[in-house]
């Protein structure tokens, strides 16, 4: 790397702090968590996407793809059940907490059914999003090692302390406009590295000779997922509909924007535009990862860079070989953006979440003052938490995208259907769904511990079917001491939108399931 390229990476580190500095100007929770629900949808749209489509997409599945071993095109599968997901959250779940005027999506948990549900699930959030974050650090920390020959500590005070200075300052408008420059820096990077390896490889015609047929098969309709991580059809359909229903309309991180939304009508665009979006730009990401991962495997001495068992590594070991200088620095800022993004999404949910759980209580009402007081520390606290952890964070999995779906399996099942659960049943009382939370949770723990060959992905399905199950049996045999409360819930579908959805899904289904022709 060159002065050029750490010129451009020091002008966007000290216009993130500008931008923080800008929306600094926040008087109470809706400003500060919600934007004022001023946020025009678009940039919503892009800061959702950038959240999920970050670093751990930007480096870990083109790696997928491309080097790890049983990867390739299959990984498309999984956006298979993006479509049905939204069709399953905007039904009642995300138009409902969006009307019910919560900051926190657990404080509708609280209405619903009472304060020990509310901070049950709040727990469980806080554990999986601190822990999930920590590990994209970590990672982030070791690509920057190698980009830029920082030491890791050095690579997470880097990311660290300015995210936390510009959205702890900036708050949620801070967050979702940085997001969707960040969003755009990553799209355009991504493009950047498969367009230079085509060029390198010597185009279309000769990268297809080079990839293996077998990594340019998008579906495995073979296998049921019961004997380990083939990912098969049917637990990444069924499992990712339960994994992104709950992650973008139960997990704070995400549902946080969504709650941002001007009117339940801009809820809808947004989430339209991601089911809409994501594909096309997961095969950018899929596609750059066959390139440059055929062009690693034909060159022993690309291959011999990447550390063993490690093929995250490869992104930024092709970018110090094969990009010029400036442009390095360009790609440099894609991937702390990437990262970026990702933290100060965790921040600023991990503060919205502990400041309304304990700055809010029955009988006290904090001043603007105060609450705001609050939420900054937490979030300065929670970003120095998730950074601690990140120097002690290790592998889960052979990626990095694996690890972080395979922690949030354990956990998204069993969030979504204790939402479910006390949207759409009037009688579930709130120690019934205690029990079926935390016997989901269990359930999906004693999976991952007992080294289980079930497919990771096929967690999601089960833990949400013990939770809704046991829910329902312990409101039978239990006494209902404790009276839930019933909450208006909203609709936020129309006909258009699910024949769209529906014609949508059909569309990616015949995608995948001819590409490998299609490529050959």
């Amino acid at each position: 790397m060159g002065w050029i390229d750490y010129t451009i990476i020091a002008i966007y580190l000290v216009g993130l702090l500008a931008m923080g500095l800008a929306f600094r100007h926040q008087h109470n929770s809706r400003e500060y968590f919600l934007g004022g629900r001023t946020i025009p949808w678009p940039a919503l749209s892009l800061s959702v996407m950038a959240t999920q489509l970050s670093a751990i997409s930007f480096i870990s599945a083109p790696a997928f793809v491309g080097l790890r071993e049983g990867g390739g095109l299959i990984w498309l599968s999984y956006e298979l059940a993006l479509p049905f997901a939204v069709l399953l959250m905007l039904w009642r779940l995300l138009p409902t907490l969006h009307q019910s005027g919560v900051v926190s999506v657990y404080d509708f948990l609280e209405r619903r059914f009472e304060r020990s549900t509310r901070l049950l699930i709040s727990f469980v959030f806080q554990l999986s999003r601190s822990f999930a974050t920590a590990i994209m650090i970590y990672a982030i920390s070791l690509i920057l090692q190698g980009t830029m020959g920082l030491e890791q500590w050095h690579s997470i005070v880097v990311i660290g302390v300015i995210t936390l200075v510009y959205s702890a300052m900036g708050g949620m408008k801070a967050v979702v406009f940085g997001d969707a420059i960040q969003m755009i820096i990553i799209l355009a990077g991504a493009l950047t590295c498969l367009f230079v390896a085509l060029d390198v490889i010597g185009g279309v015609d000769a990268a297809l000779a080079l990839i293996d047929s077998d990594r340019m098969e998008a579906v495995n309709i073979d296998s049921l997922g019961l004997n380990g991580n083939d990912f098969g059809l049917l637990p990444m359909l069924f499992g990712g509909i339960v994994l992104y229903a709950s992650y973008y309309g139960c997990d704070q991180s995400e549902a946080q924007r969504s709650l941002s939304a001007h009117s339940v009508k801009d809820l809808r665009k947004v989430m339209y535009t991601v089911a809409l979006s994501r594909f096309p730009i997961t095969v950018i990401y899929c596609t750059t990862g066959l390139v440059i991962g055929a062009l690693v495997l034909n060159t022993p001495s690309l291959a011999a860079q990447i550390p063993a068992e490690q093929p995250d590594w490869m992104m930024p070991v092709f970018i110090i070989n094969y990009l010029p200088e400036g442009v390095i620095g360009l790609l440099v800022v894609a991937i702390m953006a990437a990262a970026m993004s990702s933290l100060s999404s965790a921040i600023n949910s991990l503060a919205a979440v502990t400041t309304e759980d304990f700055c809010r209580y029955k009988g006290h009402e904090p001043s603007d003052d105060e609450y705001m007081r609050f939420a900054r520390t937490a979030g300065i606290g929670w970003g120095l938490v998730t950074l601690v952890l990140s120097l002690f964070a290790g592998d889960i999995a052979p990626t990095i995208i694996e690890a972080i779906n395979k922690i949030g399996s354990v956990f998204y099942g069993p969030v979504l259907a204790t939402f479910l659960l006390g949207i759409h049943s009037k009688t579930i009382t709130a120690k019934a769904a205690n029990i079926g939370l935390l016997l989901g949770v269990f359930s999906n723990t004693f999976l991952w511990l007992s080294d289980n060959p079930i497919f990771w992905f096929w967690w999601n399905a089960i833990g949400f079917a013990v939770t809704v199950l046991s829910g329902h049996l312990a409101n039978r045999l239990i006494p209902t001491s404790n009276k839930a409360t019933p909450q208006a819930s909203f609709a936020g579908l129309n006909t258009r939108m699910i024949v769209v959805l529906l014609i949508w899904s059909a569309v990616l289904l015949y995608i995948c399931f001819n590409l490998s022709a299609w490529l050959a």
